[in-house]
């Protein structure tokens, strides 16, 4: 948290943004932000507070670019829609 004048300033590190996906067959993704995928690293889902207002149920892949950038992408399967974050 920063404090500019008396304007506080909230950032979340590594918060997810909007991306645009194509995905192949399987689900994994071909393409990220219009860039190609060279290889998916790794793919995970996470499946918690499913007894909350507020579940989360999301299918991540670790990717490497073809530009070489290794980013984070992830599905939300409960709302849908694709993110990335830093890796």
């Amino acid at each position: 948290m920063c404090r500019r004048g008396s304007v506080i300033l909230k950032r979340v590190l590594n918060e997810p943004r909007p991306a645009l996906v194509e995905s192949s067959f399987d689900g994994a993704p071909r393409q990220v932000n219009r860039q190609p995928v060279a290889v998916v690293r790794e793919e995970w889902r996470v499946v918690d507070r499913w007894w909350t207002e507020a579940p989360v149920n999301r299918r991540y892949f670790d990717v490497v670019l073809e530009s070489g950038q290794n980013i984070v992408v992830f599905r939300n399967e409960e709302r849908g829609g694709w993110f990335t974050q830093s890796a």
